[in-house]
């Protein structure tokens, strides 16, 4: 009877004990979906009720151009990148090899920063106008017809030129996995160049085309910097002049639901695009695609069309604000550029290392645990990704200010000192705000890398003695390095360049590049803007360097 009930016992010590991995993973995933919930739980519970006034006035136009954007920009960034993903795997022409890696250039330049200069380079102060004045004699603007440079149209092709390259990566790596005897056996049945684009490669990359467009349109719905300057009244713009406006906090957060809908929409309909697509390779030792040699006009026609892309999305953004940064050296010096590098520095850095280490811990943990429930959390986690900056900022911000301004006067009351606000009032709303929003960059970096490691090892580090930590320390850490290395790359230049949560979690007075560029710019200050730009522009080069020697 005793050694039953000693039994019993330790059955029940071992059932109640907590495993700290599983029980870390789930405060973890619990983190990053709570602004998603706050968002909900406020747009459902608005202190003032405002939705039939949204949907009477400002929601259709909102919902309107956010859709034509949608479509307009997903639609120009896949026939870019498509097309010139083909060619430079396709042809070879001169440029052809420096091409690949240039076309990846653009994402380096935030769509904001290219709103700016192309706006700089068109309007009738600019270079272009006052060229054909020049030239024809023209005095002012009535004289000739240009078109209206601050409309939609120029959003979407400020937008498809920024973010064309998503399209790009992905269709440039589906064509070269197709094998080169089915262009080979379409070019026996007759098949033209066109044909075979159009009947063979296109249907077989469809899947990777539909991924990279379905990028690009949640990229179109969370943008505000490009919007906002060309006076395009989205569902992000609402959010923001419906909070900071008109003090509305449940209407924003109505809205910011709307938003996150059409995000999870656009991602559901990309998937059930491709549910009953499914492609085969044929043969076990599949020949790689020969690249097919042009010459004359065609070789100059190809290279002119793949070196448009790079021209409109990275050259002309740089050469701009290259332009402005050169011609007033002083512009460098100025107060408050420093002070906004540090602080982008410090929380891009904070934000980078706090997520891939809760990535890792994540991802490790939900392995370590045979629970279910951190399991199911897993890919709950990543749907910060696919929120908007601005959508974050509401769901962030409302619930902290709300349990900020509880602590203080909580330590007020029992002590008699007053701490001031130590979560909205410093930088940790928007480090909190970048982990949430980048964590699906980290963690499936984290997942893939572990993926690739034998499980004995790990194994035979558990067999000689090691604990759970010991095994992640000794044996994953240094496997993953690498995959961890990128992946605090990639957060570290996401962070530096998301404009929206920025501007909403911010603490008074607190600049970082992005804020600082938008704050000149939104004042028609193109030149004292162009410092903090070109800095943002060179961080993200980096990113995309990386990227670019991982996908060869």
């Amino acid at each position: 009877m005793t050694e039953q009930n000693t039994q019993v016992m330790a059955s029940r010590s071992r059932f109640t004990r907590p495993n700290p991995w599983a029980l870390g993973a789930v405060l973890i995933g619990a983190a990053v979906i709570l602004p998603l919930v706050a968002i909900l739980w406020m747009a459902l519970n608005p202190v003032e009720n405002i939705w039939p006034h949204l949907m009477a006035t400002t929601l259709p136009r909102y919902l309107l151009n956010t859709l034509i954007l949608c479509l307009g920009v997903g639609g120009l960034a896949a026939a870019v990148g498509t097309g010139s993903a083909w060619l430079v795997t396709m042809y070879r022409f001169p440029g052809a090899r420096w091409l690949e890696w240039l076309l990846l250039f653009p994402l380096a330049i935030p769509a904001y920063v290219g709103a700016y200069a192309l706006v700089d380079f068109l309007e009738y102060a600019g270079p272009v106008q006052t060229a054909l004045r020049d030239a024809f004699g023209w005095t002012n603007a009535q004289d000739y017809w240009f078109p209206e440079i601050r409309s939609r149209w120029a959003a979407i092709v400020v937008l498809a030129a920024a973010l064309n390259p998503y399209v790009f990566l992905l269709a440039r790596a589906a064509f070269r996995e197709q094998s080169g005897c089915t262009y080979e056996v379409a070019r026996a049945l007759g098949a033209g160049p066109f044909a075979r684009f159009w009947r063979v490669g296109l249907p077989l990359a469809r899947p990777a085309i539909a991924a990279g467009a379905a990028i690009v349109m949640m990229e179109t719905v969370s943008d505000f910097g490009v919007v906002d300057f060309f006076a395009v009244q989205t569902l992000t713009t609402g959010i923001f002049s419906t909070w900071l406006e008109m003090s509305n906090a449940g209407g924003a957060a109505q809205i910011a639901l709307v938003v996150l809908g059409l995000v999870l929409a656009l991602v559901a309909l990309e998937k059930v695009s491709r549910r009953r697509s499914r492609f085969y390779r044929l043969s076990r030792q599949q020949r790689p695609v020969d690249p097919i040699l042009l010459t004359g006009m065609q070789a100059w026609g190809a290279t002119f069309m793949c070196t448009l892309p790079f021209l409109v999305g990275f050259v002309l953004p740089v050469g701009v604000m290259l332009h402005h940064a050169l011609s007033r050296p002083d512009r460098w010096w100025e107060p408050g550029l420093l002070s906004a590098l540090g602080n982008t520095l410090t929380v891009g850095g904070l934000a980078a290392i706090v997520t891939v280490l809760a990535a890792l811990f994540l991802v490790y943990g939900v392995r370590m645990s045979g629970s279910r429930l951190p399991r199911l959390i897993l890919p709950i986690s990543t749907l910060g990704y696919a929120a908007p900056g601005a959508v974050l900022g509401v769901g962030i911000l409302v619930p902290m200010a709300v349990l900020d301004n509880t602590l203080a006067d909580g330590i007020l009351a029992l002590t008699g000192w007053d701490p001031g606000l130590f979560l909205t009032g410093t930088a940790f709303a928007l480090v909190f705000a970048y982990c949430v929003r980048f964590f699906a960059i980290a963690q499936g970096a984290a997942d893939a890398a572990m993926d690739r490691v034998s499980p004995s090892l790990p194994m035979a580090a558990r067999s000689l003695g090691r604990t759970a930590g010991g095994a992640l320390r000794e044996v994953y850490v240094p496997l993953i390095r690498g995959s961890v290395g990128t992946a605090l790359l990639l957060v570290f230049v996401d962070s530096v360049k998301e404009l929206p949560a920025t501007l909403l979690l911010r603490p008074f007075n607190y600049n970082t590049l992005s804020t600082r560029v938008y704050e000149h710019a939104s004042l028609e200050r193109i030149g004292d803007a162009s410092p903090a730009a070109l800095l943002v522009c060179v961080v993200g080069l980096a990113a995309v360097i990386v990227m670019a020697r991982t996908s060869r």
